[in-house]
């Protein structure tokens, strides 16, 4: 669906960060920059507002919008209490399979270690592999109020990737979190998925 695919392109260039925080989104001014009909990217606009990736003022228009430092606390309080429901709620449907695609995925970001930081594919990897655990919540409010989160904290400005340390902490995190999920440890897979968060905010606002 075209709308979808304006969708997604917006929102990489949000998050790569070419378009700031403050840039309006014009509707004519987007579809002749994407070649595109003024529909779709109306549309597209508005699902940025719901999503929390952008402002709309009346009579003014839509705009990148910005995460302050309050507001990413904000946003990871909340982020800490559904990861760790989700991980809870993953133990008691995730299968054998399943876990050994996690067990891959933890596998490919520690092998990667050894090479240079690269934030696009490391941050990549760090939302695929929390994606696959919430979706095995089997609570679809539950993934689309995370997906929330996640988009937002996109919008805080940090280089945080880029620090060869936290990126073996995330790893090492995320191994915690597996293991409780293999082990059938409900509350070991919540506190994991609750400490992974509040490590990842520590480490946002340390960069």
């Amino acid at each position: 669906m075209l709308t979808q695919s304006v969708v997604r392109r917006l929102r990489d260039e949000i998050f790569a960060g070419q378009m700031a925080p403050g840039t309006p989104l014009s509707v004519p001014g987007l579809a002749a920059r994407l070649e595109v009909s003024r529909s779709p990217v109306r549309e597209a606009v508005q699902q940025l507002v719901v999503e929390g990736l952008a402002e709309y003022t009346p009579r003014v228009g839509a705009k990148v919008a910005a995460l302050d430092e309050a507001s990413l606390r904000h946003v990871f309080e909340v982020r800490e209490v559904l990861d760790g429901l989700a991980a809870r709620q993953a133990v008691e449907r995730v299968t054998y399979a399943e876990i050994d695609d996690l067990w891959e995925q933890v596998r490919t970001q520690e092998s990667l270690l050894a090479e240079a930081a690269d934030h696009h594919r490391d941050s990549q990897l760090d939302l695929d592999f929390h994606t696959a655990v919430r979706s095995l919540s089997g609570n679809k409010p539950l993934c689309d109020a995370l997906f929330k989160l996640d988009t937002q904290s996109h919008l805080y400005r940090s280089d945080m990737w880029q620090h060869d340390v936290n990126r073996r902490l995330a790893v090492a995190e995320h191994h915690r979190i597996v293991s409780a999920l293999e082990a059938g440890d409900a509350a070991g897979a919540q506190t994991a998925a609750q400490a992974h968060a509040a490590g990842v905010l520590v480490r946002l606002l340390r960069s």
